[in-house]
């Protein structure tokens, strides 16, 4: 989502759209975070957090449980994602040499942040750091990435046009963490939920979840978002009904179960809403490819995840 957004707000706000090079930001961020997600999984599993999972457990909660039901061998999976930010890192590197050396600035933190969220000796997920690091990382991180690699420079638009998104996954890192807070405790795994319990990650989450609507609010007062960024406060109402639902089941993981595919909603409904804004700003007859480019590559990457949604959403009711 940062990706899309860094790109479309360099063409909005710039003029300026390089295809070819939209595509390779892309195809690294998905390996990138192909990696970090398998990563995570092959650390978790290795730190024993897999142990104190319970069955029948929130479904969108903790890892895959693909090492633990024994349908991958973890060596293979080290594998697999070892070549993939080996691939990521190669994109990277060949941006920087064309675009810049702020690009393999970003990629450095970029991978350090991915890698070492749960790999020892660092592990920051577990101490306690891990959302504020992926707030910026996929946030303001990826998407002035994305925009320098367009813009060759780094702005305030670009900073604040993803800011929200940076806001919106720590709010839903922290919901997440939720249901796992006595499974994260028993295996040291320290997040900010398991460090401080599960009223205060409510709150946390509520914070964080203001501050994400908040920023949306500065960034246009600013006229760093255009006015019509407004309409991604459209997510207000399933904003209101996920914290109902966490503030009334926070100690009940099943029950918490529309609460955490109401934060997926308003992340993704956000971020597209926000990536329509800037799709409607830069629209621009005589150069349909720049114009429409990204919005393809969302609808391509999402349709599958709007099917996914719509269907739990459906079995809820």
């Amino acid at each position: 989502m940062p990706g899309i957004l860094g790109g479309m707000i360099a063409w909005t706000t710039d003029g300026e759209f390089h295809p070819g090079y939209f595509l390779l930001v892309m195809l690294g961020l998905i390996l990138n975070h192909l990696a970090l997600n398998m990563t995570d999984d092959y650390y978790d599993f290795h730190h024993l957090v897999d142990v104190y999972a319970k069955d029948g457990g929130n479904p969108y909660t903790g890892g895959s449980g693909l090492l633990s039901a024994g349908l991958i061998q973890p060596h293979k999976m080290r594998q697999v994602f070892i070549t993939f930010y080996i691939l990521a890192i190669g994109i990277g590197v060949f941006l920087g040499i064309l675009r810049g050396g702020f690009v393999l600035f970003l990629l450095a933190i970029g991978f350090f942040c991915a890698f070492f969220y749960t790999a020892p000796p660092i592990k920051f997920g577990y101490r306690g750091l891990g959302e504020t690091a992926q707030l910026l990382c996929f946030g303001p991180g990826i998407g002035l990435g994305a925009y320098y690699v367009q813009a060759q420079r780094v702005s305030w638009e670009a900073f604040w046009g993803t800011l929200p998104v940076g806001i919106m996954l720590f709010s839903m890192i922290t919901i997440n963490e939720i249901p796992d807070y006595l499974e994260d405790r028993g295996a040291g795994k320290l997040n900010l939920v398991a460090r401080f319990g599960r009223e205060k990650g409510v709150w946390l989450f509520v914070l964080s979840l203001c501050a994400a609507y908040g920023a949306i609010l500065a960034g246009v007062i600013l006229k760093r978002i255009p006015f019509l960024g407004l309409i991604s406060l459209l997510t207000l109402p399933i904003a209101w009904k996920t914290v109902s639902i966490l503030r009334t089941h926070y100690r009940e993981p099943l029950k918490m179960v529309p609460a955490n595919l109401g934060m997926i909603c308003i992340h993704n409904f956000t971020a597209i809403l926000l990536i329509l804004v800037y799709f409607i700003e830069g629209f621009r007859s005589e150069n349909l490819i720049a114009t429409f480019l990204p919005f393809i590559l969302l609808i391509i990457l999402y349709t599958p995840i709007a099917k996914l949604v719509g269907r739990a959403l459906f079995s809820q009711k």
